[in-house]
C-alpha cells in the first residue's frame, strides 16, 4: 500500500496536464501511486495519461471524476490536485514528515501558493490559522485520509461549487486534523470567465450544497463556536456569490436558509449580511450597484489615462468607428507589418482566387512597402488609410496581434493565423519563466488582444491544446492546416529547380538549410558553433544555405567559406518556403521550422548543445530530444559524423520523421488556405469543406536531391 495517492484530474486542460505530472513524478519520496482522471474517454487528455502511463508503472488513469480516482486509489492519504496545479519540490517528503509527528490525522491542510495568470509574484497561503470549518479552503491543498473517506462514505457532491459540498461535509466528520506550513502546491489560476457571474443554475447549485452541509450540522450535536463559523464561512461564499451577480430568487432563497439556519444567539453583522437575512432584495441590489457605478468610475479614470499615455489615435480613428462596417473588405497583416509573407499572404493568394468580390488589402511598415508584390494592394500602418481599413473591416487577419488601440467592432470576424507550431511556451504559460515574462510585459493586456480573435488557426491537435491553456479566451478553433504550408504540396519540381538557380545552389550539390531559433539568454554562438569549420569538413557535396544574420558580421572564416561556394546567405530572402524547397535537408535548433519542413519529407538534424538551459530558460511543451523529427546532435563534432556518415538520411531518420509528422502534420495537405477561405469568407458549413487528405496518402514536391528512406511501414523514395 503506498503512503499517497496523487489523483490529478485534467478537465479539458491537457496542455496543462504534462507538468502537473511531471511535478509528481519527480518527487525525491516515492512511495505514492499517481493516477489520472480524465473527464471523457476521447478528450485529449487520454492520449497524455496514455504516454505517461506508458513510461511509468506507478500511473493509472481511470476514465471519470475525482471519485473515479479516489474508488481506484489504495494509498493511505489521498491528494487531488487539478492540471493547473503542480507539487513543489518535496512536498511528498514534508507531508510525510509531518505526519509521522502528528499521527495519523484525517486531514492535513497544506499551505500553498496561488501565482495569478495574468503576472506577478506567486501569493502564499498559509495553513496554520486552526479553522478546520473554513469550507473555501481548497480541495488541491489537503491530503485526506482514505480510510476515514471511505467509513464515512464520502463522496464529492455534483455539479457547480461542488468543493464547497465537499469540504462542509469532511469538516463535520473530521475528527482530527493538522496543518503543513510549507508550501506543497501551486496553483496557476485560469482566466476568469467574462460572462458576468455565476448562471442561474449555477447559483441554485450553490444553495444546494450549502443547504446539504447546513441539514447534515443541523443532524450533529455541534459545538456553538464550531456551528457559528461554519454558518459564516458558507455565507461569505454566498454573498460573493450574490455580488457578482444577484437574481431575486437567489437571494429569497439564500435569505430563508440564512433565517432557517442561524445559530441560537448569533449576531449578524456586516450591511449585506443583515440586508440578506432581512431578504431587503431591492435595497440590496441599489447598494450593489452604488459600488460597481463607483468602482466604475475609478477604472474609466485609469483607462483613459493608459490610452493617454499609449497615444491613441483619437479624431480619425474613433470617426471611421462611426461608420458601418464594409462587409466586402478584409485587412491581412504579417510579423508586425513586415511584408507580404506567411499564413496571411497564403490566405490573401486564396480569397483573390475563391472570394474575388472580398477587397483584400495587407498592412505594412513604411519602411518595408516597397518589398510588396506589385499586384498587393497594401496600407502603411500608422497612416490614415490604416485606421480607416482597421475600422471598417468586416475580416482581418494576423499571425501576431493588433495592437491594443485597435476595437474589435461588434460584426466583425478576426482570425489568429499564428506563425508556428510552439514548441516554446507561449502566453500566460510563460509566466513562470521570469526572464521571459518580463519581456512579454502586460499578460492583461496581452489577453484583452486575444479576447478579439474569433477564430485560431491550427496545423495538429498539439496547437490546439497548447492555445488553448496559453490563451484561455472564447474562440474557435479552425483544424485546417497552416496555409503557408500549401506550397509544400502544390509546388512542381519545376519550381524547386528554378528557385534553386535563383539562389545559386549548384545542380549536383546537397543543400543543408541551416535555420536556427531566437535565444532569450545571452550566447555565443561562433564560439558554440564554428561555421566555417562545419562548412570545411562537410565534403564538397554539401552546400549550406544560412538563414541567421548574426553569422556573418565580421566574421572574415565565413565570408571565406560564402567565396568558396559552400555557403550560401540565404537570410534576406523573403519567402521561407522558397528556401525549404529549394533545400535537401535541414538542420535546426528548437526553431518552429521544423515542424513546417516536416511536410516536405525531407531529413532533419536537430543540433541541441544548449537543450537544458534553453527548456529550463524558455519551457518547452514536450521533450523534443525523447521525440525528434530524425537524428539528434550535441556536439559539433556529433553534427558533422551525422552529415560524413550518411546517417541524416538513414532508415532511423526515416523512420523518427514519419511519426514526427503523424504528431504535427495532421492537418497540413496542401488545401488549409482553401478550408479557411470557404469557412470565414464564404460562410460554408464544416461539412461542405475538403476534407483532409491522410498522411500516407500525400505526395509533397520532391527534394532535388532525394535518397531512398523508409518511411512508416514502406520504403519510399520521394516522388511527385
Amino acid at each position: 500500500m503506498p503512503r499517497f495517492s496523487v489523483i490529478v484530474t485534467a478537465q479539458g486542460l491537457a496542455g496543462r496536464l504534462p507538468t502537473a505530472l511531471d511535478s509528481v513524478l519527480t518527487q525525491s519520496f516515492t512511495d505514492f501511486e499517481l493516477i489520472t482522471a480524465c473527464d471523457t474517454p476521447d478528450s485529449p487528455a487520454v492520449t497524455v495519461a496514455d504516454e505517461y502511463a506508458g513510461k511509468d508503472p506507478r500511473i493509472a488513469h481511470p476514465t471519470g471524476s475525482r471519485d473515479a480516482g479516489m474508488n481506484a486509489a489504495t494509498g493511505t492519504y489521498l491528494l487531488f490536485l487539478d492540471a493547473t496545479d503542480v507539487l513543489t519540490a518535496g512536498a511528498l517528503a514534508a507531508m510525510d514528515a509531518r505526519l509521522r509527528e502528528t499521527g495519523e490525522v484525517d486531514v492535513l491542510y497544506l499551505a500553498h501558493e496561488r501565482v495569478p495568470w495574468w503576472v506577478g509574484e506567486p501569493v502564499a497561503e498559509p495553513s496554520d490559522d486552526g479553522d478546520p470549518t473554513d469550507v473555501r479552503r481548497p480541495v488541491w491543498a489537503t491530503a485526506y485520509r482514505r480510510g476515514f473517506l471511505a467509513d464515512h462514505q464520502l463522496a464529492f457532491p455534483k455539479g457547480h461549487f461542488g468543493d464547497i459540498g465537499w469540504s462542509g461535509l469532511v469538516t463535520l466528520a473530521a475528527g482530527r486534523s493538522a496543518a503543513l506550513n510549507r508550501v506543497c502546491v501551486r496553483r496557476h489560476e485560469r482566466r476568469p470567465s467574462s460572462g458576468g457571474g455565476a448562471t442561474p443554475d449555477a447559483q441554485r447549485q450553490l444553495l444546494d450544497q450549502v443547504e446539504l452541509v447546513l441539514r447534515r450540522a443541523a443532524e450533529q450535536d455541534l459545538a456553538h463556536d464550531t456551528s457559528r463559523a461554519l454558518f459564516e464561512h458558507l455565507f461569505a461564499e454566498v454573498l460573493d456569490t450574490a455580488a457578482t451577480s444577484c437574481r431575486r430568487a437567489f437571494f429569497r432563497r439564500a435569505g430563508r436558509l440564512h433565517r432557517r439556519h442561524r445559530p441560537a444567539g448569533h449576531r449578524t453583522k456586516g450591511l449585506r449580511n443583515r440586508l440578506l437575512a432581512r431578504g431587503a432584495y431591492t435595497t440590496f441590489r441599489a447598494l450593489l450597484g452604488a459600488e460597481r457605478r463607483t468602482e466604475q468610475a475609478r477604472a474609466f479614470a485609469t483607462r483613459a489615462a493608459r490610452r493617454w499615455r499609449r497615444g491613441r489615435p483619437r479624431g480619425p480613428y474613433r470617426r471611421y468607428l462611426r461608420r458601418p462596417l464594409d462587409e466586402n473588405l478584409a485587412v491581412y497583416a504579417a510579423y508586425w507589418g513586415r511584408g507580404y509573407a506567411c499564413n496571411p499572404a497564403a490566405i490573401h493568394r486564396k480569397a483573390r482566387e475563391l472570394a474575388p468580390h472580398i477587397r483584400s488589402v495587407f498592412l505594412v511598415r513604411e519602411q518595408d512597402a516597397a518589398n510588396m508584390p506589385e499586384d498587393v494592394e497594401s496600407v502603411v500602418i500608422g497612416s490614415r488609410r490604416y485606421w480607416e481599413v482597421m475600422a471598417r473591416a468586416k475580416y482581418t487577419f494576423n499571425n501576431v496581434n493588433f495592437e491594443t488601440a485597435v476595437v474589435k467592432r461588434p460584426g466583425s470576424v478576426h482570425v489568429q493565423t499564428h506563425h508556428g507550431t510552439p514548441l516554446k511556451r507561449m502566453g500566460v504559460d510563460q509566466i513562470e519563466y521570469r526572464a521571459v515574462a518580463a519581456a512579454t510585459g502586460s499578460y492583461g493586456r496581452l489577453m484583452e488582444r486575444a479576447d478579439r480573435w474569433d477564430y485560431s488557426l491550427s496545423s495538429n491537435a498539439h496547437s490546439t491544446e497548447v492555445w488553448s491553456g496559453a490563451y484561455p479566451s472564447a474562440f474557435t478553433h479552425l483544424e485546417y492546416g497552416y496555409p503557408r504550408n500549401d506550397r509544400f504540396y502544390t509546388a512542381d519540381p519545376a519550381e524547386v529547380t528554378a528557385i534553386r538557380e535563383r539562389l545559386g545552389i549548384p545542380k549536383d550539390r546537397v543543400a543543408l538549410l541551416y535555420a536556427p531559433t531566437y535565444r532569450d539568454y545571452p550566447r555565443d554562438v561562433s564560439a558554440q558553433f564554428d561555421l566555417a569549420r562545419f562548412c570545411a569538413e562537410l565534403g564538397p557535396e554539401f552546400v549550406v544555405l544560412l538563414r541567421a544574420h548574426y553569422f556573418l558580421e565580421g566574421d572574415a572564416d565565413l565570408q571565406q567559406a560564402v567565396s568558396s561556394g559552400k555557403l550560401i546567405d540565404v537570410t534576406a530572402s523573403r519567402d521561407t518556403e522558397d528556401i525549404c524547397l529549394a533545400s535537401d535537408a535541414l538542420i535546426t535548433d528548437y526553431s518552429s521550422i521544423m515542424f513546417d519542413y516536416a511536410n516536405l519529407d525531407r531529413p532533419i538534424v536537430t543540433y541541441a548543445d544548449d537543450w537544458d538551459v534553453y527548456r529550463d530558460t524558455r519551457g518547452v511543451y514536450f521533450d523534443l530530444l525523447a521525440e525528434p523529427p530524425g537524428h539528434v546532435a550535441r556536439t559539433q563534432d556529433e553534427l558533422i559524423r551525422v552529415f560524413t556518415t550518411g546517417e541524416w538520411a538513414d532508415e532511423r531518420s526515416a523512420g523518427l520523421r514519419y511519426r514526427f509528422r503523424e504528431r504535427f502534420c495532421r492537418f497540413d495537405d496542401g488545401r488549409a488556405a482553401e478550408r479557411v477561405v470557404r469557412r470565414v469568407l464564404l460562410g460554408q458549413p464544416e461539412e461542405e469543406l475538403p476534407p483532409v487528405v491522410p498522411l500516407h496518402e500525400r505526395l509533397p514536391v520532391p527534394a532535388a536531391a532525394r535518397p531512398a528512406v523508409v518511411v512508416g511501414p514502406r520504403t519510399h523514395t520521394p516522388a511527385r
